[in-house]
């Protein structure tokens, strides 16, 4: 007869063993094309030649660049920007939805068309909508939206800013909602027994029992940024001049129009160390996160 210790190591081990193909499939897809990448930003390739060692040259190329500071800058502005637009807006918008009315089901299906569409043709949407003459504008007749939208500093990054918030504050909204619906309802039933209303339940009881879905939420957002390509290489191309140049933008037109891989390989590098530095930062302001829901407050 099996003892219970002895079924519990089988289980252990039958446990340990369902793991290896997640793990080989981690290592395949995440840990060789990062190495790869490393040992690339120390060679001088083409991308069609033959790979040639160069040191440490292509780091104090890239480093020593004066466009570096710039697309770092814009990157961080784009991240903290559309990070400040994205929280409240999906922490709203995930609450109402949380209710069990049948026609915020219908609501929801609306608020998710955005993310069902891709990043290329959502840029070309918006591209046409912006146009100063031929646009949204000129065909409502509307003095406001006539404007030169992605011809302006200015006004390009708040458009970058805008379309990205649009296209992914319905996937935020989804984590907040399923937050919202772990939260006890007997905490908001004792608040209406105390005479709380909806605004102080909702930041007495909502927003802190999310502590651990904002810091999910947060960290998607802000790593998830470093990745914006195919949306502002369509909508703005970097520009106006590099306006909204961002570091994975300037690693495409380093890497496939200059046809210098080892200064793109860098940039990549870079991008993802920054990218570990923030999740790092934010798991360490949200605490352990292996607490309960429950436990947010």
């Amino acid at each position: 007869m099996t003892s219970p210790r002895t079924g519990a190591s089988h289980g252990t081990g039958a446990v340990k063993w369902m793991v290896v193909p997640a793990l080989l499939m981690f290592v395949m897809f995440g840990v060789v094309p990062l190495v790869g990448v490393l040992v690339l930003s120390f060679t001088q390739w083409d991308g069609l030649g033959a790979i040639h060692p160069a040191g440490t040259a292509n780091w104090r190329s890239v480093l020593a660049d004066p466009g570096l500071p710039h697309a770092i800058w814009v990157t961080f502005e784009i991240m903290i920007l559309s990070w400040a637009v994205q929280t409240p807006l999906s922490l709203l918008i995930g609450t109402f939805l949380a209710g069990r009315q049948r026609y915020r089901g219908w609501l929801a299906v609306l608020f998710f068309v955005p993310l069902l569409l891709s990043s290329a043709a959502i840029a070309i949407t918006y591209k046409a909508l912006l146009d100063p003459n031929f646009g949204l504008g000129p065909g409502l007749k509307l003095g406001f939206l006539t404007q030169d939208w992605l011809g302006r500093s200015g006004l390009a990054l708040g458009v970058v800013i805008f379309v990205v918030s649009w296209q992914f504050i319905p996937f935020h909204s989804l984590i907040y909602q399923g937050g919202v619906r772990q939260i006890p309802t007997s905490m908001y039933e004792a608040a209406e027994i105390d005479g709380a209303g909806r605004v102080r339940q909702f930041f007495s009881i909502t927003v802190p029992q999310l502590k651990y879905t904002i810091i999910t939420s947060s960290t998607l957002m802000v790593v998830g940024s470093l990745t914006f390509f195919d949306l502002i290489f369509v909508l703005t191309a970097g520009g106006p001049g590099d306006a909204t140049r961002v570091l994975a933008l300037d690693m495409y037109k380093r890497g496939f129009q200059a046809n210098l891989m080892g200064p793109a390989s860098v940039i990549a590098v870079l991008l993802v160390l920054i990218g570990l530095a923030l999740a790092l930062l934010l798991r360490r302001l949200g605490g352990s996160t292996t607490a309960s829901q429950q436990d947010g407050a």
